[in-house]
């Protein structure tokens, strides 16, 4: 039996993931969580063979706590879920270590299929996201810009930024106006997902 934790904020997707999978006679559940938290003690208490992690989580988010489970718990392979098939997504996903990516309107028997073959040690990506992480635009930002933009979060003013990454006030202003200019969004914060999307972060 290959022995799985499942993690998703949406109590309906992981039950109904959860569920289809149980119908596989080689899959079993050993766990289920609601956050990147829950999802890393589950693999804690379980060492399950494969985790299937939802990309969007309250707390850590899939990549991060596919980044742990490579770091603490090598044994376990990691499949990251997704509604969101963007190019940056994948490419996060996979620096973080995970094997499979599938996105979540893939059919079950696909699911299972891909679980099956991560078990193996083999690697699967969706193939139309894989293309399209191909033909990508690069980044129009600069080093500096996005080393800035690593450090905004809802509530960090430019002096907490510049306090991080030891430049002026100032000076992050210059760089979030001109990484926010390129991009062409109205907020730093929209500024970062743009980033994100994209996989420039």
């Amino acid at each position: 039996m290959i022995r799985l934790v499942l993690a998703d904020d949406e109590s309906l997707t992981r039950g109904a993931v959860g569920a289809l999978l149980g119908l596989e006679s080689d899959l079993v559940v050993v766990g289920e969580a609601a956050t990147g938290d829950e999802a890393v003690a589950r693999v804690q208490e379980h060492h399950p063979d494969v985790a299937v992690l939802d990309v969007e989580m309250p707390g850590r988010d899939g990549a991060e706590v596919a980044q742990w489970i490579a770091a603490h718990v090598p044994s376990t392979r990691c499949i990251i879920l997704t509604r969101h098939a963007r190019p940056g997504v994948l490419r996060r996903a996979l620096a973080a270590g995970a094997a499979g990516f599938v996105t979540k309107s893939a059919p079950a028997s696909v699911l299972a299929d891909v679980i099956r073959r991560v078990h193996r040690g083999g690697r699967y990506v969706d193939p139309d996201l894989a293309v399209t992480a191909l033909m990508a635009e690069d980044c129009p930002l600069t080093d500096r810009e996005l080393e800035v933009l690593r450090h905004v979060d809802t509530s960090g003013t430019a002096a907490d930024i510049a306090g991080r990454v030891h430049l002026s006030a100032g000076t992050v202003r210059n760089y979030l106006s001109s990484a926010m200019q390129k991009l062409g969004v109205g907020t730093r914060m929209d500024a970062v997902q743009q980033a994100r999307d994209h996989g420039w972060l």
